[in-house]
């Protein structure tokens, strides 16, 4: 796993963008929106995962706006490839939810929220920005619909695995992993827990090491498997 890596924007501010989709007026759609955005900077295109992975190598990127279905290598391959590399940018997945199957894996494999290709364009911009700053952009109820959307026969086995993980943890780690779990943010964390806003950072970011995550998607995704909430 590349650990973490949320350092957020990039100097002077400007998140620095790459959009992935085969679809060139999808691509055409999504820079014209970002254009009107004066801290986002759309840096490099790429028309499926193998082109992503180039990208991610080439260009200094904060976030990625992945679609999942592309020839060649798809964005669940191109997520899992560039999430493992030390520095790697957030990655956002594009999807249509209705008939997609995949968003769990992508999670599991590094990325730090989705959006449906109908999503307003100022919640795009807002997810961009919000996971820019290293937070997640998924609600718990969207965690768990993806969860109670994804039939898993490997459930069992990944429960107890989960659960041998989360046994590693001390008490004050397990309190925030799950709070993590529940979708509260950092604020919400210290406030439930009576502790600063740069302690809860401070945990979250030692679960994440602890734990071999990318970022707080995982740790939720792991609590849900450990069907702790």
């Amino acid at each position: 796993m590349a650990g973490v890596t949320g350092d957020g924007p990039s100097a002077g501010g400007v998140i620095r963008l790459a959009i992935v989709d085969d679809d060139p007026l999808v691509r055409a759609g999504l820079r014209i929106l970002v254009g009107g955005s004066p801290e986002i900077e759309v840096v490099a295109e790429a028309g499926d995962g193998a082109e992503a992975v180039t990208v991610a190598q080439a260009h200094r990127l904060d976030v990625m706006l992945m679609d999942i279905r592309m020839p060649r290598v798809d964005g669940l391959a191109a997520t899992r490839r560039i999430r493992s590399r030390p520095g790697a940018p957030q990655i956002i997945v594009l999807t249509t939810f209705d008939v997609d199957e995949y968003v769990l894996e992508a999670l599991r494999g590094g990325a730090g929220g989705f959006l449906l290709k109908d999503t307003p364009p100022r919640e795009i911009l807002t997810a961009v920005r919000t996971v820019a700053a290293g937070a997640a952009s998924l609600s718990p109820t969207v965690i768990r619909r993806l969860i109670d959307h994804v039939a898993d026969p490997a459930a069992g086995t990944r429960r107890a695995r989960s659960r041998q993980r989360l046994a590693t943890l001390t008490e004050r780690e397990s309190e925030v992993a799950l709070l993590v779990g529940e979708g509260r943010s950092n604020a919400e964390i210290g406030t439930h827990l009576g502790m600063s806003l740069p302690t809860v950072k401070g945990h979250v970011s030692r679960l994440l090491t602890k734990l071999d995550l990318n970022n707080r998607v995982q740790i939720a995704l792991l609590v849900h498997d450990a069907e702790l909430l």
